[in-house]
């Protein structure tokens, strides 16, 4: 079964609690947590602290995607705050397969992201290391963009890459994805789909998800 993973990015923080549980309840898989820090994208979302105090609300897999500067500096936060999941971008450090090592050392599934310029062959060296590979079909930083469609051929480059070097690692999908292309990148290997305003953005989340859910069945 897909993994669907509402962002948080694109909740109503005013109503966050409701919103959570909405989405749990709707049959959510994760929660993928967008950490921007103003430097690696163009915008600042949230740190440890709030992260700490969202565990508190729900049982859900927090999956934390990392688009900062340096995120060796601050995985050790993220893992204390109880982030299961933590994705940092390979755009961000020199160190990424040291970084990978140390994730999983610590108890955290540890994924590398990929932004639309990066070219998946970049992995081959550290895919044996990885759970997760994010493919990022928008640029990061905002919610709301939309789809680059060339992120499916990515995916299926990231599939050919996984089935050969490492079947146990999971591809993920970050960016204008819902109804439209879920089964699209579903069927070009993606496992897990990360979804922001096709999710909180409609009237009632927990059927948005679920609609999204029947379509993928």
């Amino acid at each position: 079964m897909t993994i669907l993973a509402p962002s948080l990015l694109s909740a109503d923080f005013s109503r966050i609690a409701e919103q959570i549980e909405c989405v749990e309840s709707a049959g959510a898989d994760f929660l993928h947590l967008d950490v921007m820090d103003g430097r690696f994208v163009p915008n600042i979302t949230w740190g440890p602290k709030i992260i700490g105090d969202l565990r508190r609300l729900t049982p859900l897999t927090f999956d934390a995607h990392l688009m900062i500067e340096e995120p060796e500096r601050y995985v050790d936060d993220f893992r204390a705050a109880g982030c299961d999941r933590i994705t940092f971008h390979y755009e961000a450090t020199p160190h990424a397969q040291r970084l990978l090592t140390y994730l999983r050392s610590i108890g955290v599934k540890a994924g590398v992201a990929i932004c639309p310029q990066t070219p998946v062959g970049l992995l081959q060296d550290l895919i044996e290391d990885c759970d997760t590979v994010l493919v990022m079909s928008v640029n990061p930083g905002f919610s709301g963009q939309s789809f680059l469609p060339r992120a499916l051929e990515k995916v299926r480059e990231a599939r050919a890459l996984i089935e050969d070097r490492n079947t146990e690692c999971l591809i993920e999908v970050d960016g204008g994805v819902g109804e439209s292309n879920a089964r699209a990148l579903v069927e070009a290997g993606a496992a897990a789909l990360v979804m922001g305003n096709s999710v909180f953005g409609a009237r009632d989340p927990g059927a948005a998800l679920r609609h999204i859910r029947s379509l993928l069945e």
